[in-house]
């Protein structure tokens, strides 16, 4: 299992937009607002970092998302 997470900064008003869009994609676990430097954290979960990839590029080719940020999660085990 490869956990991530995604911050999204979003076009001025589009915020809500995106989130109802990440919620339809495939190994989106959570997708939230929020208030800060980033509009929307997004945590994805897959079988594999190659699956993974594949997310997080699906995510970034979203309408009216303008930057990401990927941070993965290192598993301790």
């Amino acid at each position: 299992m490869h956990t991530g997470f995604i911050l999204l900064n979003c076009d001025l008003g589009a915020e809500e937009y995106i989130v109802e869009e990440l919620k339809q994609m495939p190994n989106i676990k959570n997708a939230h607002l929020t208030f800060g430097a980033y509009d929307v954290i997004v945590e994805v979960n897959t079988e594999n970092q190659q699956a993974f990839d594949k997310t997080v590029a699906g995510i970034r080719k979203l309408s009216r998302v303008e930057s990401t940020m990927t941070l993965s999660v290192i598993n301790s085990e």
